[in-house]
């Protein structure tokens, strides 16, 4: 089932505040040419404000800056919408789902922290979550990985979210 994912177009920069990158994973690449090899790398970074907006960029290039600087670029167009409770964690618990990667995200107490891989714990940092517990299965790959996350993190509901999709006063 594919879901529908909602960016944030609308939202100025003085609502979204501060924005930061990490870079999640940097790929080399090379051709065998006639003169010998010729690289290229790719890079893949997470883009937050560590509020409520995170967004995932890829970038290519033949220098590692240059790729870098791509995937910045990117990843602040595809900026979505994370909710997150007043301490810090998910909603509820949620699975989501890219290609063979699976991961599932559940909401934790103050004081536990972020419990999951570095890919995943990039995405919860730049989204503003500081608890929560995770478990990948399958897929190890960082790009499917980091998309199965903003899969589970586009499943994301409050409850005053979900009372009015159900015509329900809480």
């Amino acid at each position: 089932m594919k879901r529908k994912i909602e960016y944030m177009d609308s939202l100025s920069v003085d609502e979204l505040g501060e924005l930061t990158e990490t870079l999640v994973k940097v790929n080399r690449s090379a051709a065998v040419v006639k003169g010998g090899r010729r690289f290229s790398f790719s890079a893949l970074s997470v883009v937050g404000d560590r509020k409520h907006a995170v967004g995932y960029g890829f970038g290519k290039a033949r220098q590692v800056p240059n790729a870098i600087e791509k995937a910045g670029k990117d990843g602040r167009k595809h900026l979505q919408r994370i909710p997150v409770t007043e301490n810090g964690s998910i909603p509820h618990e949620v699975t989501g789902r890219f290609c063979g990667a699976v991961i599932r995200m559940l909401p934790a107490s103050p004081g536990t922290g972020i419990i999951a891989c570095s890919t995943v714990r990039a995405v919860c940092e730049m989204a503003g979550v500081t608890n929560i517990l995770t478990k990948s299965y399958g897929s190890t790959n960082p790009i499917n990985l980091l998309k199965a996350t903003l899969d589970a993190m586009a499943q994301l509901r409050t409850r005053e979210e979900c009372a009015s999709l159900r015509g329900v006063q809480l």
